[in-house]
């Protein structure tokens, strides 16, 4: 996974975890909400998505 490609996740995490905490939206898309913030960041900090492996994709330009 690439640099923007994190960053992009994490931005995307921290705006739905912020709507969320503002109590923004319906009690289950809040819930919705949160598991989708946790899964980009989770998917972020480990530099692994599984759909990512699962359609062959790579967003990270350095050869390993």
């Amino acid at each position: 996974m690439g640099n923007k490609d994190r960053l992009i996740r994490n931005a995307i995490a921290m705006i739905l975890l912020i709507v969320s905490l503002m109590d923004l939206l319906p009690s289950t898309w809040n819930a919705v909400a949160l598991i989708i913030a946790a899964m980009l960041i989770v998917t972020s900090y480990t530099s692994f998505c599984g759909l990512y492996s699962l359609f062959g994709w790579n967003t990270c330009k350095v050869k390993s």
